[in-house]
């Protein structure tokens, strides 16, 4: 056999296992994120504390991290993310991305905009009849926020959420609570 039909050869049975192995390795795509049916954008508005998230880079080491929307005149949404870097003694940060409705139908999926033109996907996928919670989730499944009304829940409601966010496809071993230190009642509250 010459040697440029034994390179053919080589180069044939290498480029096949490599397409068994693509095939082999194929993931089974997840099912679409779920969303609510339907949210009430002016009762959503107000502050939300970060209860726990898998996230960003920038919310690694954050702690009193509180979420808060405010409806704009032109239906978009301002939103302020405040926290603590690093500890509660941390250099306090603030981001300020706005918000903007895509599915009016469900109001539940937004473009959360940082920079211009680049928008986030953001997708409220369990709400609390009463808006005392919420999960804020990706389609992609890489980053999720617990939110809450109040800078703490009960174990139980915290674990039926992780449940639900383990159901959807996300890896609630990245799952990472949020410290929340507050003042006592009677004191206000940054």
């Amino acid at each position: 056999m010459n040697t440029e039909r034994m390179r053919k050869r080589l180069l044939a049975g290498w480029v096949a296992g490599l397409l068994v192995s693509l095939v082999g390795c194929q993931s089974h795509p997840l099912p679409s994120m779920p969303m609510v049916e339907q949210v009430d954008i002016p009762r959503f508005m107000g502050r939300w504390y970060v209860i726990a998230h898998i996230p960003t880079f920038l919310e690694r080491e954050v702690h009193n991290a509180v979420e808060t929307y405010a409806l704009n005149p032109d239906g978009s949404i301002a939103t302020t993310f405040t926290y603590l870097d690093g500890g509660f003694d941390g250099k306090p940060g603030r981001m300020t991305p706005t918000g903007y409705v895509r599915d009016t139908r469900s109001n539940a999926l937004w473009g959360m905009e940082f920079i211009w033109p680049i928008e986030a996907d953001y997708r409220i996928v369990y709400l609390a009849p009463d808006y005392s919670l919420t999960v804020i989730g990706r389609e992609k499944r890489d980053y999720v926020w617990v939110m809450a009304r109040t800078p703490r829940i009960p174990e139980p409601i915290y674990q039926d959420l992780a449940s639900r966010i383990a159901s959807w496809g996300y890896d609630v071993a990245a799952l990472r609570r949020v410290p929340q230190r507050w003042p006592t009642s009677g004191e206000a509250l940054p």
